[in-house]
């Protein structure tokens, strides 16, 4: 266990002139134009980010949101110089299993809001008592309640040393660790990182090489619709990467001043990336969007979340990921960005649970939270003891 770890207990208290200039911000948007008959083919559609920035200005409670929130015990920490926000929420169930879970971009620790009460109350929720986990939710170093990063270096392998660094401050000499999008990627660096102590990480985004050869050896049929969507993703929905991985600091000037423009950044990326149908109010409420966009707005981390993009993916930035040795279970969602085929993941993983699923995207959490419990604890029933 760290000798230095001393957690100390947070609760999040927004200042009412936060509310109050997020309001008159909103109210004194100035509306770009956009050609008559388009809708999303440039970039977020003007009347859907309408109507998301006038429920926002106008019927969004986040003294709401902030209670729910709130309902979970929460803490920050100094790890490796850096401040840490974590919830932590201990199942009633002694036995229960340690289970770290990491969000993503752009992305807050809002993702779990429905996946953590089955997750440490099963029986409450339609599980069995011993499928109880007691639950960690960190916020990302440079995201919402971690507050900004304060030095160059913090990419996804430091944030998983910094995450692991949480979980034996905790106590835990044995848990499980559960990611999508940069939480994925994150997870994965923990279970080399900390081999020792993680039994097992469960991934809702496979992110895998193709093998030497033929790539497409082993692939099976199934597996081409998702290789055919990563590769229309790869091909026309990555400018916003470009930018946040060699520009961050530019991008933020706009981000960081304008809620509006903060707003439209992000629910591009909630409806381009979800099961949605093109609609993203018919998969998320106009408040669970709300919540998610106010984190990064109270905290005024958008800057510092696009930076773990320079520092991982930039210009002259390498972060390999070795073979993930623990055993690992993926979870394939159809509008899932990367859908690595299981020949290739198991090039990277070592992969002993394999599912798929007939709906949901990138925010599984959110989008089929029941669907991805029940995966979860069907995985770690197998590696608990």
């Amino acid at each position: 266990m760290p000798t230095d770890f001393s957690p100390a207990p947070f609760r999040i208290d927004v200042p009412d002139a936060v509310l109050i200039d997020l309001k008159e911000r909103l109210s004194r948007t100035r509306w770009p134009d956009q050609i008559p008959g388009t809708t999303w083919e440039y970039g977020t559609d003007i009347s859907a980010l309408q109507r998301l920035c006038t429920h926002w200005a106008e019927t969004y409670d986040w003294r709401v949101a902030e209670a729910a929130l709130n309902a979970w015990p929460q803490f920050t920490a100094k790890v490796d110089g850096q401040n840490i926000h974590y919830a932590h929420i201990r199942s009633s169930r002694q036995n229960a299993m340690p289970l770290v879970l990491t969000h993503g971009w752009p992305g807050s620790i809002a993702e779990f809001l429905k996946v953590v009460g089955p997750l440490t109350d099963p029986t409450a929720h339609g599980g069995e008592a011993d499928d109880a986990f007691h639950v960690v939710v960190p916020s990302i170093p440079g995201y919402g309640f971690s507050g900004p990063t304060t030095a160059q270096g913090w990419d996804v392998a430091r944030v998983g040393r910094a995450i692991a660094s949480v979980m034996a401050g905790l106590g835990y000499a044995r848990y499980g660790a559960q990611g999508g999008d940069w939480g994925s990627i994150i997870s994965s660096h923990i279970a080399v990182q900390d081999a020792d102590h993680v039994a097992g990480i469960h991934i809702n985004m496979v992110v895998a090489r193709p093998p030497e050869g033929d790539p497409m050896t082993g692939v099976l049929p199934e597996e081409m619709a998702g290789l055919a969507y990563m590769a229309q993703f790869r091909g026309h929905e990555t400018g916003y990467q470009e930018i946040q991985k060699t520009r961050p600091q530019t991008l933020a000037y706009g981000l960081t001043d304008s809620p509006a423009g903060l707003a439209g950044w992000i629910l591009e990326k909630f409806r381009q990336w979800s099961d949605c149908n093109g609609d993203p109010f018919s998969e998320y409420s106009l408040d669970e969007l709300c919540t998610n966009i106010m984190i990064y707005w109270v905290t005024g981390t958008i800057n510092s979340s696009t930076r773990l993009y320079y520092e991982t993916i930039g210009p002259d930035r390498t972060t390999a990921l070795p073979r993930v040795e623990v055993p690992t279970a993926c979870a394939i969602f159809p509008k899932e960005l990367y859908q690595a085929p299981r020949v290739w993941a198991e090039q990277q993983y070592n992969v002993q649970h394999w599912s798929r699923f007939e709906h949901g995207g990138h925010f599984a959490a959110m989008e089929e939270p029941t669907a991805l419990v029940d995966d979860v604890r069907s995985f770690f029933r197998t590696i608990r003891k």
